[in-house]
């Protein structure tokens, strides 16, 4: 199977677009892209999602300048499209970067674009070659998390044990946003009926110098069994894991944007 990349372009700019097709065609690779959407009540940052988890796609590429890597709905879309793009392909799934002007640091991305490579646009070509056509490296994870954007039913998401694992029970919480609705019910698909088990609302948690809001239940989940959460705003991050026994809570935590 031929191998392809997709790209991300942050600002609409025809000539950045051509000029990196252009380079990508060049080493034999097919290509596919968009210019990226900021409009988060459309939720138009997950339309390349369905792109994204072709199996014949190898590497996501996101090429901006530094402003738009640190504008606030442009963050918040790509750490959401990287947190959707990894629950399908995995998290070892190359990620790679270009920043038009400066240097940015990985460690400054939302948590889960934290991994990215930053690469060199007049360099690139091989290394994109090779990333593409390697297997894709396994990295476990200790918890599920997924997501679904959908305008008509709002941002729903998924989070539950990893492999091997069960919870007693579960909790997610959200920084600068809210909570507007729960469920348990199979891995991989919104519930449409479901029994909760001590049902908590307007939770209220400190962690990182940031207040959360969370809900949560006291089902129990094994590895095929999730927590389904309608969250609503746009936080800039998000708690989870497994509902605390006692007082000692350790939570999984997400920087959104």
């Amino acid at each position: 199977m031929a191998k392809s990349i997709f790209i991300s372009i942050l600002e609409k700019d025809e000539a950045k677009g051509k000029g990196l097709f252009q380079t990508v065609t060049r080493y034999g690779l097919g290509v596919n892209g968009h210019f990226w959407s900021d409009n988060l009540e459309k939720m138009e940052w997950a339309g390349p999602i369905g792109e994204l988890e072709k199996p014949e796609v190898g590497v996501w590429l996101i090429k901006g300048s530094k402003a738009s890597y640190e504008n606030p709905d442009i963050r918040f879309g790509l750490g959401l499209l990287a947190a959707a793009v990894q629950a399908r392909r995995g998290h070892g799934f190359p990620i790679l970067c270009i920043c038009d002007d400066g240097e940015l640091d990985p460690a400054t991305l939302p948590t889960m674009l934290r991994g990215v490579e930053i690469v060199n646009e007049s360099k690139m070509g091989a290394k994109l070659a090779a990333k593409a056509n390697m297997p894709i490296k396994k990295i476990e994870t200790e918890y599920r998390f997924d997501l679904y954007p959908m305008p008509s039913l709002g941002l729903w998401i998924e989070v539950g044990p990893s492999p091997g694992h069960t919870w007693k029970g579960a909790l997610l919480g959200v920084s600068d946003g809210d909570i507007a609705a729960h469920g348990v019910g199979p891995a991989g698909q919104l519930p449409e009926k479901c029994v909760l088990n001590y049902p908590m609302k307007g939770l209220k948690m400190e962690m990182g110098g940031k207040d959360f809001i969370g809900w949560a239940v006291k089902n129990e989940l094994a590895e095929k069994e999730s927590y389904f959460v309608k969250v609503t705003g746009t936080p800039d991050a998000m708690i989870f894991g497994e509902f605390p026994d006692g007082d000692d809570a350790e939570f999984y935590s997400l920087l959104i944007k």
